[in-house]
C-alpha cells in the first residue's frame, strides 16, 4: 500500500481521482453506522401504512422507517441551511 500525505490524499479525492491504492480496505470503517435501537411511539394505523408499504418495496419495515427519517432529515437540514 502506497502512502501520501494527508493533503494530497485530500487533494485527489477531491479531484475524483482513484484513491484505492492508499486505502488498507481491510481495516476500513464507516463511522456511525453500527445499528441502535430506538423507541418509537406511532399509531396503529401509521404503523399499518408503515409495514404495507414495507412490503410492497420487500423492505423490513424498521429498513424502511430509518431511510424515510434520514430522508426527512436531510431534507430538513438543507432547509435550514437556507
Amino acid at each position: 500500500m502506497k502512502t501520501i500525505s494527508a493533503e494530497e490524499f485530500d487533494r485527489k479525492f477531491d479531484d475524483g481521482e482513484d484513491i484505492s491504492e492508499y486505502i488498507d480496505w481491510s481495516k476500513a470503517t464507516r463511522p456511525n453506522l453500527e445499528p441502535v435501537t430506538m423507541t418509537v411511539t406511532v399509531t396503529l394505523g401509521t404503523k399499518l401504512r408503515l409495514e404495507r408499504q414495507a412490503r410492497e418495496l420487500g423492505v423490513s419495515a424498521d429498513s424502511l422507517l430509518e431511510e424515510l427519517l434520514r430522508e426527512k432529515l436531510d431534507t430538513a437540514s438543507v432547509s435550514a441551511a437556507e
